[in-house]
């Protein structure tokens, strides 16, 4: 009995001497570029929309996808230029969530969305996410170089991806385009119901 009073007396003494700890920018050690980077693939709501945005842009064709591969980045870079001047915009869960839910259950139906709208799409989803990361990544002390290596990933990621959809044959490999789709959506509805209880 004296060992456990004794631990917990010790645990609340570490609670109440315990320093303010700002996990949300990862920190690889290469500097803040490559901190961004790593941030896209760590965050995986930011992570699951790119990949879906861009699996929906190749799903649609070339036209589509170099819209999404320009669109994407740039809205993201402007939506956390925005976000990191007014850092009370952060708190978006739901909005973040349903940016990926909507964007792989398009997938998964494999929507015959034009390609405007996959660049409208992209453009709101860029602006979503971009707020969200230069809302958080701004009190964290990075600098506008952290959100270079975000938008640099996000294109890289968004180029190859929906590059690689656009010369898939028919047939399986576009069947596994859409579960790869419908498991991004399954993501957004499992996290809403948590979202919901919490």
């Amino acid at each position: 009995m004296r060992r456990v009073v004794g631990r917990i007396v010790l645990a609340l003494a570490g609670v109440a001497v315990a320093l303010p700890v700002n996990a949300h920018l990862v920190e690889t050690g290469f500097g803040e570029f490559y901190d961004g980077i790593a941030h896209v693939a760590v965050t995986p709501s930011d992570l699951l929309v790119v990949v879906a945005l861009a699996l929906l842009a190749g799903q649609r064709g070339i036209v589509a996808a170099r819209y999404a591969v320009f669109a994407l980045p740039i809205a993201w870079f402007v939506g956390g230029f925005i976000g990191a001047r007014w850092p009370a915009l952060a708190a978006m869960p739901l909005l973040t969530t349903l940016t990926f839910g909507v964007a792989g259950a398009l997938v998964a139906l494999n929507f015959k969305l034009r390609q405007l709208g996959v660049a409208a799409l992209a453009i709101g989803a860029g602006v979503v996410h971009g707020l969200v990361n230069g809302a958080t990544m701004a009190p964290a002390g990075a600098s506008s170089l952290a959100l270079g290596g975000v938008v640099s990933a996000i294109f890289c990621v968004t180029a190859i991806l929906s590059a690689e959809v656009c010369a898939l044959p028919k047939g399986w490999p576009q069947i596994v385009v859409r579960v790869a789709g419908s498991w991004i959506a399954a993501a957004g509805l499992l996290m809403i119901g948590w979202l919901s209880v919490s």
